[in-house]
């Protein structure tokens, strides 16, 4: 019966792997029969991956045993190594191998523990916890931006499983379920782009299967305007050299929101010439996918060969309402406004992944994927004038898909003592295609102006090619050095109904220097240094000289257009820190950085045939400078007597930006967040059946000069968070959590001041508290 059972079981699990394996195939022949480009990273992956595979034989003929004995392990193994009874006998005992503290490239991993521990549901929660990053907008609502050294807007690069999402891509539809780990590179890195002024986010999926599992989780978070139930399904097992993995994740947000403003504006004199309140209300239901299964196989002569998958999909609707009440001043072209809007994505990609062991601890890995994304979204304007009645109807539909390829490869080996080198090459070849029509109804109403009716389309293809390399160098037990250059170019190119064909090339070289350096006699102090050159593409959206027309348009609510003449900022920057390690789970840190970046990009405004329009520009220099300090540790760590299982973390960040074209004071670049801070606990009882604990986060705001005439302001927001996790047994157990304690309302005020006055817009964002109950089972 059991043999049967096993049988049975074996087959099913090859002939999953099978109908996995063949939808790879078929999803990525697709690809490669309809874009242009596959061709091409077929030859490139073949060729490279050929003269790497020549180069090692060649150099293995002509080593000696000696030579071969005397290579160095590559760094990513040592803490396969580090399990060896001989280098167990010089490890601290508790300390085992930490990315952070152990490798010479700076860099902080964020496990699937701390990740889930808030039961979280989307991914943004989760990263405003980390010291050093924030999370712009309202708390408890979707589409902040994310920030590292208090900067977005592109200076933040967000990699997924180590590549860049496509457009339109949310971390916010991505369940916190489905990732293995967070990565966060404060410092550039040859292997990744270079795109990362602030920094770099590798979020990663599931991968690691150890054994078999199977975990249901059924949640819901609710509060006085939300309401979300979700499912989480775990699935991972084992079956000699095979094993596979499914982690896959259900979602809905119904939610109802509040937004009141007001306007106002004043004379060159100082007269109020302006007062106008607007009472706004949203809601909408999100619902949405995510399924991530990977196959693995290790075959008889030890290569790995993986194929791993992605889809995430979803849908909403959303409807809006304004009314705005002119009591001083020219009333708006639309006293009241109403929207709906539809909307459906998705998003897919394929990778197929192979790992060959060479001699000598060479290694060469190379990785080919396909990815598609579909975007639609269909939406109803309405706008009203008291006394006539509806005067705007504004239907828009707009299409958009996105397909790719990909290929990476690297070759990594000890060439020599000491050394770990690598060296490789990232391709992709991405076509987007998008449609919009808009059709205006005919209305006879007075003051409604005649219908502007247009049906606009576009394509852009943009070729993208890195080659890199890259050593990481152990000097002495107590130094080791990391060195690496990239160069990277993008081709884009666009074409549209309205607008002439426009083409751009760019390429940067990146070389990228960092060292580690531990402090002599002592046993946990050490000091980094990074120099690096990296750079910010602009996206293909600012690039595309197409217009997005406002409702009620003015200085402080313009119609928005790309410029096709835009070129990439580039950054050099310098990072110093200091680390202490003096207890397991101890850490003081300090780090200081700045970087100086030319061909800076802001948004201008410029008033055409009556419309204000605001476009990006390259104008001139800025400097960001940022200060960063972190504690870490255990109570026990800290206090002889026996005290509670307590643990503590702190972190605070200070930033400065400069922008040399703007005025100041407070021109910051990109309204840069000036302060943040984080601090936390987590207790455990003894027999570990309840863990609780809670975060505070603060994020400061303040005014800010974007440009000459153009400034901003955004109100500190502060987030009061906890949680208990209790275990019922080993296979059971409830989460719960309470986000958004404190309730605090988010303000935002936008202001235009020119020789004809000054006008001034302000919104706001009520919050409330959100409680989630998450009950985990495994089976």
């Amino acid at each position: 019966m059991f043999s049967g059972n096993c049988v049975t079981r074996k087959k099913l699990q090859h002939n999953t792997a099978a109908c996995f394996l063949a939808f790879s195939h078929f999803y990525s022949a697709k690809f490669f029969s309809q874009v242009m480009m596959p061709r091409r990273c077929l030859r490139l992956t073949i060729l490279c991956s050929s003269v790497l595979l020549a180069w090692n034989a060649q150099a293995q003929q002509s080593e000696t045993p000696a030579a071969t004995d005397a290579a160095v392990p590559l760094k990513a193994e040592k803490a396969e190594k580090s399990a060896a009874p001989a280098m167990q006998t010089v490890e601290v005992k508790g300390s085992g191998y930490d990315p952070r503290r152990d490798d010479t490239a700076s860099k902080m991993v964020v496990g699937s523990e701390e990740i889930l521990k808030y039961g979280d549901t989307n991914v943004t929660d989760v990263l405003k916890r980390l010291p050093g990053i924030t999370v712009s907008g309202a708390a408890g609502r979707s589409g902040g931006e994310i920030r590292m050294r208090g900067l977005g807007s592109g200076y933040t690069q967000i990699l997924l499983n180590g590549e860049r999402a496509p457009a339109g891509f949310s971390l916010d539809t991505l369940s916190p379920d489905v990732i293995e780990r967070i990565e966060i590179l404060h410092a550039a890195s040859a292997e990744y782009s270079t795109q990362s002024i602030a920094g770099t986010i590798n979020v990663v999926l599931k991968k690691a299967v150890k054994t078999a599992q199977r975990e249901l989780k059924l949640g819901v978070q609710g509060s006085d305007v939300s309401f979300s139930p979700s499912v989480n399904v775990q699935l991972s097992d084992r079956d000699g050299n095979f094993s596979y993995s499914l982690a896959g994740s259900l979602f809905r947000y119904d939610y109802h929101y509040d937004n009141p403003g007001l306007e106002l504006g004043y004379a060159p004199d100082g007269r109020q010439n302006l007062l106008r309140r607007t009472n706004g209300t949203g809601d909408g239901r999100p619902e949405g996918i995510n399924l991530s299964p990977r196959l693995n196989w290790v075959l008889a002569n030890g290569d790995n060969v993986t194929a791993q998958f992605f889809f995430n999909g979803g849908r909403s609707n959303h409807r809006n309402f304004s009314r705005a009440e002119t009591e001083q001043g020219v009333r708006p072209d639309y006293d009241s406004n109403t929207g709906s809007s539809s909307n459906h994505n998705a998003f897919g990609r394929s990778d197929l992944t192979w790992m060959h062991k060479l001699a000598g601890g060479a290694r060469l890995e190379l990785k080919v994927g396909a990815s598609a994304a579909r975007n639609t979204s269909d939406s109803l304007q309405q706008g009203f004038i008291d006394g006539s009645g509806l005067a705007l109807e504004r239907k828009v539909g707009v299409k958009a898909t996105e397909n790719g390829v990909s290929s990476t490869g690297k070759y990594s080996t000890p060439l020599l003592p000491g050394h770990a080198l690598s060296m490789g090459w990232d391709g992709a070849y991405t076509e987007r295609e998008e449609s919009r029509r808009q059709r205006e109804a005919a209305l006879g109403t007075l003051g409604a102006r005649p219908p502007v009716n247009s049906d606009e389309g576009f394509d852009a293809t943009i070729k993208r090619l890195a080659l890199f390399v890259q050593d990481d160098w152990e000097i002495t037990p107590r130094w080791s050095m990391y060195a690496g250059v990239r160069w990277e170019g993008i081709d884009t190119r666009s074409a549209g109904d309205t607008y002439d064909e426009v083409q751009q090339r760019t390429s940067v070289w990146s070389p990228l220097l960092q060292t580690l350096w531990k402090l002599p006699d002592t046993k946990g102090d050490q000091v980094r240094l990074a120099l690096t050159r990296t750079y910010k593409a602009q996206p293909t959206s600012s690039l595309i000289p197409r217009r997005n027309t406002s409702t009620n348009n003015s200085q402080t609510d313009p119609d928005r257009e790309g410029n096709p003449y835009l070129k990439p900022e580039l950054a050099l920057g310098i990072d110093v820190s200091y680390e202490h390690y003096w207890a397991e789970g101890a850490l003081l840190s300090a780090r200081a950085s700045a970087r100086r970046i030319d061909g800076y990009t802001r948004q201008g405004l410029l008033f055409i045939n009556d419309r204000w329009v605001s476009t990006p520009v390259n104008d001139g220099r800025a400097n960001t400078q940022t200060l960063e300090l972190e504690a870490k540790f255990p109570l026990r760590a800290v206090l002889a007597a026996p005290v509670p299982a307590i643990d503590l973390r702190a972190s605070v960040s200070r930033n400065w930006s400069q922008v040399e074209q703007v005025p100041g004071p407070d021109n910051r670049l990109d309204q840069q967040t000036p302060v943040s801070g984080n601090f936390g606990l987590d207790y455990k009882t003894p027999d570990g059946v309840l863990t609780t604990g809670g975060s505070f986060n603060f994020r400061n705001g303040g005014p800010v000069r974007i440009t000459e005439r153009q400034s901003a302001y955004t109100s500190p927001r502060r987030d009061l968070d906890i949680y208990a996790l209790w275990k019922f047994d080993a296979k059971n157990q409830l989460r719960l959590a309470v986000s958004n304690l404190l309730a605090q309302d988010f303000e935002s005020t936008t202001t235009y001041a020119d020789a004809s006055g000054t006008i001034t817009r302000n919104s706001i964002s009520p919050s409330s508290p959100q409680a989630r109950a998450t009950l985990e089972m495994k089976f």
